[in-house]
């Protein structure tokens, strides 16, 4: 362990480069047939120390910034390892299993849910959203009579609603629940990307009225693209006024409520049937943790529960009976999702509110969405560099300008390409109201001012580069 721990380190150093780049160096090492023999404990890790660690993810640099993920800190990252030595499966009554639903009734309060909101893990926003969804499913068929998890969606038309914003696994999700992805109606948004509640209105009265069943809305607090927040009270109330279930996919951007300077953006949450968000994301906890919340929670119990097995149901229970193996299963989780074996994820998500508290969680926050408003405002006061979408939270849209170029698009598609093979900077690509630009999401918490000029400062010296090549 102190092995590896110390090659960690220097991998943390962020000293070793693009792996890339080396890909058919490392790769040619690490090839070859199913061993005959192995080659036991201290050569697999000598290995690992050697060829697998360096070669790992850019995702800890502070350069990092092109996914809604990190490289995690050491507090949670230590909590994981422990959950896997100590408890490998959530169940039972254990301090594991405790501290999965302790953690998730700090992370509702974090994140302002009101105490009736319970929740499930699960290992991400794709299953989370799944599992929501798949709660909206059973609710709204249940009231026109059908038991979805039992009977199937029946023949009633159904439909979901998002906005064309929204992240694709929504999409995924209505493909696997039965909806239909063609069934996903794809509300327009706003001059700002947000949900276009009067067009959404529109489409679910016309709906109604064909009787066609709504299963649910599904808005965004911070979008994946440009971290817009729907407007959640106006979704919310027009939700409450029809019977339709309202969700709210948080997975990014729900921690951005810790910050006051946008916190009235999240005003209407209280409304929310369900909500979702991925400590692995904002909070820096290792990938694979999401969790999911609803207003009820047996009616996560009615569409995801499992038909009873002998080995499982009957081996715990009543002490007395000497069949039972364990006294007490714990909270049943798995009666909640779609896993059945599962890590235990609370004790992460709980050593990093344990670690930061409710006001290092703000900061954390407040940090990388002052780190996209420093990225705007310069984009701004610059004549070579144009902002595509006034920053929400921690994401900021924009490009490099000038009037000798026509074809900008193609341009900044060129730009972005060197950019990411001569600099240390890894934003992603976007395109915002049809225009392509770079995106950098601040969620690393090793990203200092000094990172977005240089960032910047590149933008501008490679796009000038360009600009002077004859064309």
């Amino acid at each position: 362990m102190q092995r590896i721990g110390a090659a960690l380190d220097e991998f943390l150093e962020g000293n070793h480069g693009d792996p890339m780049l080396r890909h058919a160096e490392w790769s040619s090492a690490l090839a070859g047939p199913l061993p005959a023999e192995g080659i036991g404990a201290s050569e697999v890790i000598a290995e690992l120390e050697r060829i697998v660690i360096p070669n790992g993810a850019r995702m800890s640099e502070p350069e990092f910034w092109g996914w809604i993920t990190a490289g995690p800190s050491t507090v949670p990252t230590v909590a994981s390892l422990a959950a896997t030595v100590a408890s490998p499966q959530r169940y039972t009554l254990t301090s594991f299993n405790h501290l999965e639903e302790l953690s998730l009734d700090w992370l509702g309060e974090l994140c302002s849910l009101a105490p009736h909101m319970k929740g499930v893990y699960s290992s991400g926003g794709s299953v989370a959203n799944l599992v929501a969804l798949g709660a909206a499913r059973q609710w709204a068929l249940e009231q026109v009579g059908i038991d979805p998890a039992a009977q199937g969606c029946g023949s009633r038309e159904i439909a979901l609603y998002t906005s064309n914003e929204a992240h694709h696994t929504i999409l995924r999700s209505a493909g696997v629940l039965g909806i239909g992805r063609n069934n996903v109606r794809q509300i327009p948004t706003d001059d700002h990307q947000r949900l276009d509640v009067r067009a959404l209105a529109a489409t679910l009265a016309k709906d109604l009225s064909e009787g066609i069943v709504p299963i649910a809305v599904s808005a965004t607090a911070g979008t994946t693209n440009t971290g817009a927040v729907d407007p959640l009270r106006e979704a919310g109330e027009l939700c409450r006024e029809h019977g339709v279930w309202f969700h709210v996919d948080g997975a990014y951007g729900l921690p951005g409520i810790l910050d006051e300077r946008v916190r009235p953006l999240y005003d209407g949450l209280e409304l929310a049937d369900s909500v979702i968000v991925d400590p692995h994301k904002w909070l820096g906890a290792p990938v694979g943790i999401a969790a999911t919340y609803v207003r009820d929670r047996s009616i996560l119990h009615r569409a995801f529960t499992q038909e009873p097995a002998a080995y499982l149901e009957g081996s715990f229970g009543d002490p007395s009976d000497i069949r039972v193996s364990v006294d007490s299963m714990g909270i049943p989780y798995a009666d909640f999702g779609v896993e059945l074996s599962s890590p235990a994820r609370g004790v992460v998500v709980w050593s990093i509110l344990r670690e930061l508290g409710r006001k290092g969680v703000a900061a954390r926050v407040e940090h990388d969405n002052d780190l996209a408003r420093h990225a705007a405002s310069r984009a701004r006061e610059s004549d070579r560099l144009e902002l595509l979408a006034e920053p929400t939270l921690s994401i900021c849209c924009l490009r490099y300008r000038t009037e000798q170029i026509i074809d900008l698009d193609q341009f900044n598609a060129t730009l972005f390409r060197r950019l990411v093979q001569e600099t240390p900077y890894l934003p992603s690509s976007t395109v915002v109201d049809g225009k392509f630009g770079l995106r950098p999401c601040f969620i690393n918490g090793r990203t200092s001012t000094g990172h977005v000029d240089g960032f910047l400062d590149a933008v501008v010296r490679i796009g000038d580069e360009l600009a002077a090549q004859p064309h």
